[in-house]
């Protein structure tokens, strides 16, 4: 199998541009894959810095400062072997997601992918699946046997609906994906109905903010409940600070890990001190098209189909992506929340746009069926 002989959907990257802005070092926090094509350089360069990670299956990667910091070849927020960094280096912001097919995502957490400015993305892409053929090709035969497997579940169970269906009624409804009532009604309906549908316009009604917070906030929190910031969402500012909010006995920590992998206190709050906010017009705006982006996500489907899988299809593929989507929603509206109460980068268009930097990263490291290659 090779590039002609495989689907990929690039939608998301093209029209695009990407920057990697030179005080950043947000992808330095990854830690990186060594192929086994590119252990020899560092074997013989740099062996006290290849570490072996204890996974299933194990594997090789580049050690980090202190164990939990950024990569050990970044100085000054340059990289010291940028011209024989690894391929998962060269693929950043780039995720090259594995289902049926392969598609292209672009991780709206790196800064770079804001301004408007850099390399076309598209260029970009196309060259990086060049690269990673081989890679592509091996993950996908494993990954559309995954998928076959779960769709035959799926007809099995009673629980199977189109896909393309689903996207399709989303992306007729973008906008009242912004609005609180519709979003309760969603959650309320998901939990309830046999095959949910989307419902129309909502009339007015009061609502539950209570249970709507709690479902954003116990979503949020999950992923923040960690003492190790090697295993929390990290949130690179404007002032290229790397964020790190930690979660624990009902409070939030809000902490700046430095160059060298020191942790600095900021800040720190009670969770019911911080109060769910709504974004106004252009806020909305800028919501509504991350959740158009979201719905022609491959990986956030997988990640539904995998939520799926584990409860043991007992549930309709409808109210899974439906409810899953909405969630989503109210963990991103309560981040920008919780960025608002310690930064107090507001509720508009800049405050979506940051809850979106501080979550996606996050978002694209959801469980899910299929592979990022």
């Amino acid at each position: 199998m090779s590039v002609a002989d495989y689907e990929v959907d690039y939608s998301e990257v093209t029209g695009r541009k990407v920057d990697c802005p030179s005080e950043c070092g947000m992808c330095c926090l990854c830690q990186p894959e060594v192929l086994p094509e590119e252990r020899a350089f560092f074997r013989k360069n740099y062996p006290e810095h290849l570490v072996k990670i204890d996974a299933k299956p194990p594997y090789f990667a580049l050690a980090l400062k202190k164990g939990h910091g950024s990569c050990v070849f970044l100085q000054n927020r340059r990289c010291k072997v940028y011209d024989n960094r690894t391929a998962y280096c060269r693929q950043f912001p780039y995720h090259l997601y594995a289902s049926d097919r392969l598609k292209v995502e672009l991780d709206l957490s790196c800064r770079g992918a804001w301004t408007g400015t850099g390399n076309d993305a598209l260029t970009e892409a196309k060259e990086l699946v060049s690269r990673a053929d081989s890679r592509i090709a091996a993950a996908l035969e494993e990954s559309s046997a995954v998928y076959r497997e779960f769709y035959a579940n799926c007809r099995e169970a009673g629980v199977m609906s189109d896909p393309s269906g689903l996207r399709m009624s989303v992306s007729e409804n973008l906008s009242m994906f912004t609005d609180l009532a519709y979003l309760s009604r969603i959650m309320d309906m998901s939990q309830i109905e046999p095959v949910m549908s989307l419902p129309g316009i909502m009339p007015e009604r009061n609502l539950d903010i209570p249970s709507l917070e709690e479902a954003g906030r116990d979503s949020a929190m999950e992923s923040m409940a960690s003492s190790d910031p090697l295993n929390v969402p990290v949130y690179c500012d404007a002032q290229w600070n790397w964020n790190m909010f930690m979660a624990s006995d009902g409070r939030v920590e809000w902490n700046v890990m430095d160059d060298e992998g020191d942790l600095h206190p900021r800040g720190e709050a009670e969770v019911d001190e911080i109060r769910l906010r709504i974004p106004d017009a252009a806020g909305r705006h800028v919501l509504s098209e991350y959740i158009g982006t979201l719905n022609g996500r491959d990986s956030f489907m997988g990640s539904v189909f995998a939520l799926m899988d584990e409860n043991g299809y007992e549930d309709d593929m409808s109210n899974a992506y439906y409810g899953c989507l909405s969630v989503t929603v109210m963990d991103l509206l309560w981040r920008m929340s919780m960025l608002d109460h310690f930064l107090g980068t507001g509720c508009g268009a800049e405050g979506v746009r940051e809850a979106i930097i501080f979550y996606d990263m996050d978002r694209l490291d959801a469980p899910t069926i299929g592979a990022f290659v």
